[in-house]
Protein backbone atom coordinates (compact mmCIF):
# COMPACT_ATOMS: atom_id res chain seq x y z
CA UNK A 1 0.00 0.00 0.00
CA UNK A 2 1.09 3.45 -1.33
CA UNK A 3 2.31 6.09 1.94
CA UNK A 4 -0.66 7.96 0.94
CA UNK A 5 -3.40 5.80 0.46
CA UNK A 6 -1.91 4.45 4.15
CA UNK A 7 -2.31 8.36 5.26
CA UNK A 8 -6.49 8.77 3.79
CA UNK A 9 -7.12 5.57 5.41
CA UNK A 10 -6.02 6.54 8.58
CA UNK A 11 -7.10 10.16 7.95
CA UNK A 12 -10.65 8.79 7.77
CA UNK A 13 -10.07 6.40 10.59
CA UNK A 14 -9.22 8.92 12.55
CA UNK A 15 -12.22 11.46 11.35
CA UNK A 16 -14.64 8.35 12.43
CA UNK A 17 -13.51 8.19 15.85
CA UNK A 18 -13.66 11.89 15.99
CA UNK A 19 -16.91 11.70 14.25
CA UNK A 20 -18.87 9.60 17.08
CA UNK A 21 -16.78 11.17 20.34
CA UNK A 22 -18.12 14.44 18.88
CA UNK A 23 -14.68 15.80 18.35
CA UNK A 24 -12.84 15.07 21.09
CA UNK A 25 -9.72 13.67 20.07
CA UNK A 26 -6.75 15.87 18.87
CA UNK A 27 -4.93 15.53 15.75
CA UNK A 28 -1.37 14.22 17.01
CA UNK A 29 -3.14 11.52 19.54
CA UNK A 30 -0.32 8.81 20.55
CA UNK A 31 -2.88 6.68 21.59
CA UNK A 32 -4.44 6.68 17.84
CA UNK A 33 -1.29 5.55 16.69
CA UNK A 34 -0.76 3.40 18.96
CA UNK A 35 -3.98 1.67 18.12
CA UNK A 36 -2.93 1.72 14.22
CA UNK A 37 0.28 0.11 15.31
CA UNK A 38 0.14 -3.83 15.29
CA UNK A 39 2.27 -7.00 15.49
CA UNK A 40 2.63 -6.95 11.48
CA UNK A 41 3.45 -3.80 11.50
CA UNK A 42 5.87 -1.13 11.90
CA UNK A 43 3.45 1.80 12.73
CA UNK A 44 3.37 4.82 10.27
CA UNK A 45 6.34 6.74 8.57
CA UNK A 46 6.60 10.31 9.86
CA UNK A 47 5.97 11.10 6.59
CA UNK A 48 2.55 8.99 6.97
CA UNK A 49 1.74 10.87 9.61
CA UNK A 50 2.37 14.29 8.70
CA UNK A 51 0.53 14.00 5.58
CA UNK A 52 -2.92 11.83 7.42
CA UNK A 53 -2.34 14.94 10.03
CA UNK A 54 -2.87 17.68 7.67
CA UNK A 55 -5.79 15.46 5.91
CA UNK A 56 -7.32 15.78 9.32
CA UNK A 57 -6.71 19.39 10.27
CA UNK A 58 -7.87 20.30 7.22
CA UNK A 59 -10.79 18.63 6.77
CA UNK A 60 -11.58 19.75 10.27
CA UNK A 61 -11.08 23.72 9.74
CA UNK A 62 -13.07 23.37 6.33
CA UNK A 63 -15.99 21.37 8.02
CA UNK A 64 -18.98 23.67 7.11
CA UNK A 65 -17.47 24.36 3.37
CA UNK A 66 -17.16 20.51 2.94
CA UNK A 67 -20.40 18.96 4.70
CA UNK A 68 -22.38 21.81 2.32
CA UNK A 69 -20.96 19.99 -0.72
CA UNK A 70 -22.03 16.88 0.77
CA UNK A 71 -25.35 17.60 1.69
CA UNK A 72 -25.82 19.32 -1.62
CA UNK A 73 -25.19 16.70 -3.62
CA UNK A 74 -26.80 13.35 -1.23
CA UNK A 75 -30.49 13.70 -2.71
CA UNK A 76 -32.64 12.56 -0.35
CA UNK A 77 -29.95 11.82 3.18
CA UNK A 78 -29.36 13.98 5.80
CA UNK A 79 -25.91 14.27 6.48
CA UNK A 80 -25.94 12.93 9.99
CA UNK A 81 -27.94 9.82 8.23
CA UNK A 82 -25.12 9.02 5.89
CA UNK A 83 -22.52 6.10 7.02
CA UNK A 84 -20.33 7.66 9.63
CA UNK A 85 -17.46 6.04 7.20
CA UNK A 86 -18.96 7.27 3.99
CA UNK A 87 -19.10 10.84 5.84
CA UNK A 88 -15.47 10.79 6.25
CA UNK A 89 -14.69 9.23 2.68
CA UNK A 90 -16.18 11.94 1.56
CA UNK A 91 -14.98 14.78 3.65
CA UNK A 92 -11.42 13.67 2.68
CA UNK A 93 -11.89 13.45 -0.82
CA UNK A 94 -13.79 16.39 -0.67
CA UNK A 95 -10.65 18.47 0.78
CA UNK A 96 -8.56 16.64 -1.08
CA UNK A 97 -10.52 18.16 -4.05
CA UNK A 98 -10.99 21.58 -2.96
CA UNK A 99 -8.28 22.63 -1.19
CA UNK A 100 -5.23 20.81 -2.07
CA UNK A 101 -4.68 21.67 -5.73
CA UNK A 102 -0.84 19.35 -5.90
CA UNK A 103 -3.80 16.57 -5.45
CA UNK A 104 -5.11 15.87 -8.70
CA UNK A 105 -9.46 15.67 -8.02
CA UNK A 106 -9.37 12.44 -10.12
CA UNK A 107 -6.44 11.19 -7.98
CA UNK A 108 -8.90 11.74 -4.76
CA UNK A 109 -11.62 10.19 -6.55
CA UNK A 110 -10.53 6.94 -6.82
CA UNK A 111 -8.92 6.44 -3.92
CA UNK A 112 -12.58 7.49 -1.87
CA UNK A 113 -14.08 5.06 -3.82
CA UNK A 114 -11.07 2.42 -3.00
CA UNK A 115 -11.41 3.09 0.84
CA UNK A 116 -14.88 2.88 0.66
CA UNK A 117 -14.82 -0.54 -0.97
CA UNK A 118 -12.69 -1.15 1.85
CA UNK A 119 -14.01 0.20 4.43
CA UNK A 120 -17.50 0.73 3.52
CA UNK A 121 -20.77 -1.53 2.58
CA UNK A 122 -20.92 -3.09 -0.96
CA UNK A 123 -22.53 -0.38 -1.72
CA UNK A 124 -20.16 2.70 -0.69
CA UNK A 125 -18.05 2.91 -3.44
CA UNK A 126 -20.81 3.84 -6.07
CA UNK A 127 -22.17 6.21 -3.54
CA UNK A 128 -18.91 7.97 -2.60
CA UNK A 129 -18.32 7.83 -6.51
CA UNK A 130 -21.68 9.32 -6.97
CA UNK A 131 -21.19 12.61 -4.76
CA UNK A 132 -17.46 13.11 -5.63
CA UNK A 133 -18.75 12.86 -9.55
CA UNK A 134 -21.00 15.64 -8.86
CA UNK A 135 -18.36 17.83 -6.27
CA UNK A 136 -15.65 17.12 -9.60
CA UNK A 137 -18.12 18.92 -12.08
CA UNK A 138 -18.38 21.88 -10.38
CA UNK A 139 -14.52 22.64 -9.66
CA UNK A 140 -12.47 25.22 -11.97
CA UNK A 141 -9.07 23.31 -12.20
CA UNK A 142 -8.23 20.24 -14.26
CA UNK A 143 -9.59 16.95 -12.95
CA UNK A 144 -6.58 15.14 -14.12
CA UNK A 145 -3.97 17.00 -13.49
CA UNK A 146 -2.37 18.47 -10.27
CA UNK A 147 -1.15 21.90 -10.29
CA UNK A 148 2.78 22.99 -9.02
CA UNK A 149 3.30 25.80 -6.77
CA UNK A 150 4.96 27.42 -10.29
CA UNK A 151 0.94 26.33 -11.91
CA UNK A 152 -0.53 27.82 -9.31
CA UNK A 153 1.19 31.53 -9.72
CA UNK A 154 0.84 31.24 -13.58
CA UNK A 155 -3.08 30.58 -13.43
CA UNK A 156 -5.46 33.88 -13.71
CA UNK A 157 -8.01 34.06 -11.54
CA UNK A 158 -11.60 32.65 -12.70
CA UNK A 159 -13.34 35.91 -13.15
CA UNK A 160 -10.17 36.44 -15.69
CA UNK A 161 -10.61 35.63 -19.50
Amino acid sequence: MGKRREGREAAVQFLYQADLNAGQIAAGNVDFWTLRTTPDTKGATPATRVFTEQLVTGVQANAAAIDERISKYAANYELHRIAAVDRNILRVAIYEMLFCPDIAPVIAINEAIEIAKRFGTEKSGGFVNGILDRVKGELTRPARKAQSPQDEALTPPASEP
